[in-house]
């Protein structure tokens, strides 16, 4: 029998993570675990109290239902904890467990996977896979992608809009972005080589993919020690609406005027004097420009049934 703190984001996917969260509480505990369910009136009041599930060692495993965001407040309070973290993706995007090869779009399977996981006995130690986080200069973490170009404008553009979600949130973000289009100065350090820049798009990559499954960085992965770097070079609003489609492929990374590289420290900022550009992790607004961002191999357990490949 496991001790299980279940944290339950109730506005996730437009409402349903409720419902799916009572699932998930009743299908563990029918399993015989012990069971906890979290709830919290807000995004800080969640984490604040897995932090204190955690220092008071109160669980043996958290489980989280909802999407990225959700997943951001649960990897900034179990990060280089050792707490295994189960995920029932149930959010408009959920990226993260589309990175780890997890059900992304059916949360009853990802609920029906994590009772195999916890079913592993009580002399045998929870099934994980331990993935990297990166930690940032403001303090916090993230696990996904940090945006701080036209993307980042998306985001936040996507974020104001209710009445869509998933990937056509996304898409019609971009479209009404790009009346805003525009090249900035950057300065970029991967590790100690530094580059001064103009671009429209300055993406770092843990996982390969963004807004629910567009792949800007398609061949990141979650164990490789490395964060894979994006830029594009200033293009053309036309330019830009032919390059999108590619993205959902990642054949983008053909584009001349799209260049990567990796590297385990990241610094970005602006040369120019335009106001800082904002930038947004795990679709989390994390604030302006600069920041550092380094990665963190094994920072995090993610439950699984039995080891998994990495996916891109």
């Amino acid at each position: 029998m496991a001790r299980l703190l279940v944290a339950v984001n109730a506005a996730a996917g437009g409402g349903r993570a409720r419902a799916v969260g009572d699932r998930a509480v009743a299908a563990l505990g029918d399993d015989g675990h012990d069971v906890r369910r979290l709830t919290a009136d807000s995004g800080p009041a969640m984490e604040a109290a897995l932090r204190r599930a955690v220092a008071q060692d109160a669980a043996d495993a958290v489980v989280v239902v909802g999407g990225d965001g959700s997943l951001h407040l649960a990897v900034n309070a179990l990060a280089q904890t050792g707490v295994p973290l189960g995920i029932v993706a149930a959010g408009t995007g959920n990226d993260v467990a589309r990175c780890l090869g997890l059900p992304h779009d059916d949360p009853d399977a990802a609920i029906a996977l994590l009772v195999e996981a916890f079913d592993a006995g009580d002399d045998e130690p929870i099934p994980t896979r331990s993935i990297d986080a990166v930690r940032v200069s403001t303090g916090r973490w993230f696990v996904g992608m940090l945006s701080a170009g036209f993307d980042a404008a998306v985001n936040e553009r996507a974020n104001r809009m209710t009445r869509l979600s998933g990937t056509p949130r996304y898409v019609v973000a971009v479209l009404l972005e790009l009346a805003r289009l525009h090249a900035r100065r950057y300065r970029v350090t991967t590790d100690r080589d530094t580059r001064r820049l103009d671009a429209v798009l300055v993406t770092v990559g843990n996982t390969a993919s963004i807004g629910g499954g567009m792949r800007l960085a398609p061949d990141a992965r979650v164990d490789d020690g490395l964060l894979d770097v994006l830029v594009a070079t200033p293009l053309s609003r036309v330019q830009l609406l032919r390059l999108f489609p590619k993205v959902f492929r990642g054949t983008h990374v053909n584009d001349d005027h799209v260049s990567f590289e990796r590297g385990r420290v990241i610094t970005i900022d602006v040369d120019d004097r335009g106001p800082a550009p904002v930038t947004y992790a795990d679709g989390e607004r994390f604030g302006p420009l600069p920041v550092t961002l380094q990665v963190v191999p094994g920072a995090l357990r993610i439950v699984v049934p039995a080891p998994v490949p990495s996916t891109p």
